[in-house]
């Protein structure tokens, strides 16, 4: 099976390569003209959004207020991207 692979750099310069089948991110594009770049990106920020909302409001616990802004500021760029609110996108309100 086709693979495709793609570097992912952080803001010191920090590489990390992730190997997906070929297929699978044209399965996740949504408009034709989309690039693969812009598809892996979407799937970052809509997995991170999520995974900062689990921790916000689905852990056991008090949560700290410097984790309530970083979710709020994933949710912030998760509307900014997609033009919609992580709840309206995904349903999941609170």
């Amino acid at each position: 099976m086709d693979e495709a692979t793609f570097t992912i750099e952080d803001p010191d310069g920090n590489t990390n390569d992730v190997t997906l089948p070929a297929g699978l991110v044209d399965l996740f594009a949504e408009e034709d003209d989309e690039s693969n770049a812009q598809v892996v990106g979407d799937i970052a920020l809509m997995a991170f959004a999520q995974r900062a909302h689990a921790v916000v409001h689905h852990s056991e616990g008090q949560v700290d207020d410097e984790l309530e802004a970083i979710e709020q500021a994933a949710l912030d760029q998760f509307e900014e991207r997609f033009g919609q609110s992580f709840g309206e996108a995904t349903g999941h309100q609170h």
